[in-house]
């Protein structure tokens, strides 16, 4: 099958969508099939016999220079303008502008694939697609809905009015949303949460979870660091729940020797930063980031306890990864985290999202046993191997690419449910 896979921006190592577009990219190859990715940047880490075709736009927010003004010699078309009209105007311009650039070269290429899988763009560019009669299925890893309304709740004042502004591009993807014929998203957390807040059809949504590298994120070769606490977060916001943790490890700190690794990149003088400085904790705190996966799976493994304090995930790949490395974790009780570790308390202890009291507890209740320590860790181990594999989420996927070509590219969704 030839597959077009489209991703606005696929950051690798961090963030879902470009973890999810090299690895499935990579085994779709390895099932036979003829991939091609079309991503703006930044760009995806690709794997041999993966082709990729880059749809750049200004690169607004790239580091160290986000929401940079371009040169006028920059500006090469109407959509172009359109991105840096919006962003001048405090919106997030990317979906909808790599979506116009997506259908412009697809127009002209319509022979070249079978079937066109969308990476969370639900841009109006997919309905133009769409149109063509091309079969087109699309994954939502989670309606950025909650993102919102927990960024709406931290802002205070004139940001307020900016942070709504911002994610205006959430009525355009609640409107494609309910067009799209086909829905793949990675949790049953999700799929609830797609049907009641973008307001699919929840026959339209299938479920298809992620996958993890066993090879990679495997057990460490050197012993663990006492005292280290691990916790990953691909964004300094409020809804990875970084500051519950810098709280709660504060508490620890005063009464054991304790090192907290956070692998994220914090805003220079931002929420996280100035946090640190409160609560006197920056000799404790180290920030490191832009890791391979290979070093990546070496500092999970060299932690005693991962943390995922997060108020809301879709997924959780770094849940996945730090169970396929058998690092034990306290994680939130949050969106779809449950799912991934299992209730039954075996692979992580789960806490009430937000509450420091109860996450500082349960980390020093993990430090201070050894022994349940390496029986969760080998739990999670165990877990990662039999439930989560790229190899079956590609199969899966193509499956669904499948019936999606069998179907003509029928589109069930109408012409009232997109003006719901």
């Amino acid at each position: 099958m030839r597959i077009a896979l489209l991703s606005y921006r696929s950051k690798p190592h961090c963030g879902g969508q470009g973890v999810y577009v090299r690895h499935l990219s990579r085994e779709l190859v390895a099932l036979g099939h003829d991939v091609e990715v079309f991503s703006g940047q930044p760009y995806p880490e690709l794997d041999p016999g993966v082709r990729l075709t880059k749809l750049p736009s200004l690169d607004l927010y790239r580091e160290p220079d986000p929401f940079r003004t371009p040169k006028p010699g920059e500006i090469r078309d109407p959509i172009d303008v359109l991105e840096v009209a919006t962003m001048y105007t405090a919106g997030f311009p990317e979906p909808l502008t790599f979506s116009l650039r997506a259908a412009r070269v697809l127009r002209k290429r319509l022979l070249d694939f079978d079937v066109v899988h969308d990476n969370q763009t639900l841009g109006y560019g997919l309905l133009a697609i769409a149109r063509t009669g091309i079969p087109l299925v699309t994954t939502i890893h989670h309606p950025i809905t909650f993102d919102r309304r927990v960024d709406l709740a931290a802002a205070r004042g004139w940001k307020k009015v900016t942070t709504r502004r911002w994610y205006g591009f959430l009525a355009m993807q609640g409107r494609v949303a309910r067009r799209m014929s086909q829905v793949l998203t990675v949790s049953r957390s999700s799929a609830r949460d797609i049907a009641t807040d973008f307001g699919v059809d929840p026959d339209r949504i299938e479920v298809i979870p992620l996958g993890v590298e066993p090879e990679v994120f495997s057990l460490p070769e050197q012993p663990r660091v006492p005292g280290r606490i691990v916790a990953m977060a691909s964004a300094d916001t409020p809804m990875k729940g970084v500051a519950t943790l810098l709280e709660a490890f504060a508490k620890l700190r005063t009464e054991r020797d304790v090192e907290l690794l956070l692998i994220t990149r914090p805003k220079p003088g931002g929420r996280t930063e100035r946090l640190i400085d409160r609560l006197a904790i920056k000799d404790s705190v180290r920030f490191v980031s832009g890791l391979s996966d290979t070093d990546l799976a070496q500092v999970v493994g060299s932690a005693e306890v991962a943390c995922v304090p997060s108020l809301y995930e879709g997924f959780s790949l770094p849940t996945v990864e730090a169970m396929a490395c058998g690092t034990p974790l306290v994680v939130s009780r949050a969106g779809a985290i449950p799912e991934v570790v299992g209730e039954d308390g075996l692979c992580a202890d789960l806490v009430t999202p937000g509450d420091v009291g109860e996450l500082s507890h349960a980390l020093a209740a993990l430090l201070d046993d050894p022994g349940r320590r390496h029986r969760m860790g080998a739990a999670g181990r165990r877990r990662a191997l039999d439930t989560f594999s790229w190899r079956a989420v590609a199969e899966a996927t193509a499956a669904a690419y499948a019936r999606a070509v069998e179907a003509g590219g029928r589109r069930e969704g109408t012409d009232a449910d997109a003006d719901r």
